[in-house]
């Protein structure tokens, strides 16, 4: 357990972190089967724009590694361009 005032502090803040990364990460885990799961292809264009959107948004907070997002972002793009 922390002694310091500023140990403290660090586990409150960090638990927080904790918590808005994790619903960040299943938000883009719930948007990438959104696009998975479409058939027609207009409605995956729509889902892919805004998952698009949000991993982009992710990588400029830091809590997404660049590499990781492209990785992402290319494998939803290559769906919905396959899709009839």
């Amino acid at each position: 357990m922390a002694h310091h005032k500023s140990a403290k502090k660090r586990i409150k803040i960090s638990a927080q972190r904790n918590e808005r990364n994790k619903a960040a990460f299943s938000k883009i885990k719930t948007l990438t089967k959104k696009v998975l799961s479409a058939k027609v292809k207009n409605e995956a264009e729509v889902d892919l724009k805004e998952a698009v959107s949000y991993i982009d948004k992710n990588v400029n907070k830091g809590r997404l590694h660049k590499n990781n997002a492209a990785r992402k972002k290319s494998a939803l793009v290559r769906y919905v361009n396959n899709l009839a």
